[in-house]
């Protein structure tokens, strides 16, 4: 080996306890990120679906609307007698 590669060894071995502090640091960080990410989601989920299901019980009482379509009918039946005048 050259003194170079037996040096770079020797640095690494006696970092070793301080690297391998850190990786579990944040091996610890990413998952407690990571529940947190996937809680979020799942109550936002949670909650959207409850005010769906919330929202359509307001619904069954809906009120009832009447449209007045008389001059449709008026232009309709204007189109039809004018094809049956051709």
């Amino acid at each position: 080996m050259s003194q170079a590669k037996v040096d770079r060894y020797k640095e690494e071995k006696a970092n070793r306890k301080k690297t391998m502090k850190k990786e579990k640091q944040l091996r610890i960080i990413s998952t407690i990120c990571t529940t947190v990410v996937c809680a979020v989601i799942v109550g936002w989920i949670g909650y959207s679906a409850y005010g769906y299901f919330r929202n359509g019980d307001t619904n069954a009482a809906a009120s009832r609307t009447e449209v007045n379509v008389d001059a449709l009918n008026d232009y309709l039946s204007g189109l039809q007698t004018a094809d049956s005048e051709e």
